[in-house]
C-alpha cells in the first residue's frame, strides 16, 4: 500500500507531464443555449459583439481575426462550403468539371457530386488544413443535404451520410470540432458524429423540433431566421433551448438574439 500510494503522485505528475508536451487536449463541444454571432459578409468582423461563439469565413479571414476573437475568449467556426463549389474561392480551378452540377440557388455556387469522394476528400482536406492552420475551433461545413435538391447527380441519403461522415472524420482528426448544418431529416444517424448542428429558418417551416436530438445530447444548436421577427420565434427556441436569432440574409453584422 506505501508503495501505491507513493507511485500515485509520480503518475500523476506524468500525466500531467504529457497533457503539456504537446498532445492535443480535447476538442471543442459547444452546449446548448451559447449565444453566437454569424458574420459571412464583409471582409472586416466586428469582434465588439458580446458573445462567445463568432462563426466566420474560413478563407476570407485572416489568422490574425481567430487570435483577435481568442484573446476575447470567443471560440470561433470556420465556415466553408463542403456540398457546393464556389466559382470565386482561390481553390476553385482545383474542382474537375465532373464533380460540378447544377446551380443551387447562390450566385456562382453548384452543387458537388459527393459520390466521387476520391476527388472530392483531399480538396476538403486541404481545405481543413487551412482552418487548422488559423486556429479556428471548430468548422461549419455548408451544403450538407444535397441528396434533397436538383443537384444534377443522382445522390441518394447513403450517399450524403457518408460523405457527411467523411466530412466529420476530416474535421475531427484535425483536433476541431464540427457541426451539422440543417439536413433535418439525418440528423438521429449523424448527432453522434457532429459536435452541433446549425440550422437555418427551422421556425419559419415549423421543423425545430427536428433538431431536439442535439439538444438531449448536450450539444448546441446555432439557429436563425431570416424572414421572422424574433417575437414569432423565441419563445419557442428558448422552450427547446436553441441558439437562435435573427440575420438578415447577407449575414453581415446586424442580429437580433433572443
Amino acid at each position: 500500500m506505501r508503495r501505491l500510494l507513493w507511485l500515485f503522485p509520480v503518475l500523476l505528475l506524468a500525466a500531467c507531464t504529457t497533457a503539456q508536451d504537446g498532445k492535443p487536449s480535447p476538442r471543442w463541444q459547444p452546449t446548448p443555449g451559447l449565444a453566437w454571432q454569424w458574420q459571412l459578409s464583409g471582409k472586416t468582423i466586428d469582434t465588439s459583439v458580446d458573445v462567445p461563439v463568432y462563426d466566420i469565413d474560413g478563407f476570407d479571414q485572416p489568422k490574425a481575426t481567430v487570435a483577435a476573437l481568442h484573446r476575447e475568449d470567443r471560440k470561433v467556426i470556420c465556415y466553408l462550403s463542403t456540398g457546393a463549389w464556389e466559382d470565386w474561392r482561390p481553390d476553385a480551378k482545383k474542382f474537375p468539371k465532373s464533380v460540378i452540377g447544377r446551380g443551387n440557388g447562390w450566385e456562382g455556387e453548384r452543387w458537388l457530386d459527393i459520390r466521387q469522394t476520391d476527388v472530392l476528400e483531399p480538396l476538403m482536406a486541404a481545405r481543413m488544413d487551412m482552418c487548422e492552420d488559423k486556429g479556428f475551433d471548430a468548422v461549419e461545413p455548408d451544403n450538407m443535404d444535397g441528396y434533397k435538391n436538383r443537384t444534377g447527380f443522382d445522390l441518394d441519403a447513403s450517399d450524403q451520410l457518408r460523405y457527411n461522415r467523411l466530412i466529420a472524420k476530416l474535421a475531427h482528426d484535425r483536433g476541431m470540432a464540427v457541426g451539422l448544418k440543417n439536413d433535418l431529416d439525418q440528423i438521429p444517424r449523424l448527432v453522434d458524429d457532429f459536435d452541433f448542428a446549425v440550422n437555418e429558418q427551422c421556425a419559419q417551416y415549423d421543423e425545430c423540433a427536428a433538431n431536439t436530438p442535439f439538444i438531449k445530447a448536450d450539444k448546441a444548436v446555432f439557429h436563425v431566421e431570416y424572414e421572422l421577427p424574433t417575437s414569432a420565434f423565441c419563445p419557442e427556441s428558448r422552450r427547446l433551448k436553441l441558439s437562435s436569432m435573427a440575420k438578415k440574409y447577407e449575414l453581415g453584422v446586424w442580429r437580433r438574439a433572443c
